[in-house]
């Protein structure tokens, strides 16, 4: 894929750091009040709990365009929208969390 038809995605921090240690870094246990405007602004995806939340984010980092497309298609990961948000709102769950610009992965605690 040549340059400018690349995707864009960045993790946080322009520092020296390898994409895995951006990961671990950037990635963290958040509450929903922290991803509910990420929903409303249709950017937050939900990772199956089968999946590791790094894992996916590196296919994202790395452009692995097919692999996102599978996940999509099998439902692994899921553009989250009203329903989700209607779910979590008001309840006390936690979520693993990690930015990959302009997305927020989640996946929710426990399953």
């Amino acid at each position: 894929m040549s340059e400018p038809d690349r995707m864009k995605y960045r993790i946080l921090g322009e520092d020296q750091q390898s994409d895995e240690e951006k990961i671990a870094k950037y990635t963290g246990e958040v509450a929903w009040s922290y991803l509910k405007p990420h929903c409303e602004r249709g950017v937050l995806i939900w990772v199956d709990p089968e999946l590791d939340l790094k894992t996916v984010a590196k296919a994202f980092i790395d452009d692995q365009s097919e692999q996102v497309a599978n996940w999509l298609g099998n439902g692994d990961l899921v553009k989250t929208g009203e329903l989700h948000a209607a779910q979590w709102e008001g309840g006390d769950e936690l979520f693993t969390a990690v930015v990959v610009t302009p997305f927020v992965l989640m996946q929710q605690l426990g399953g």
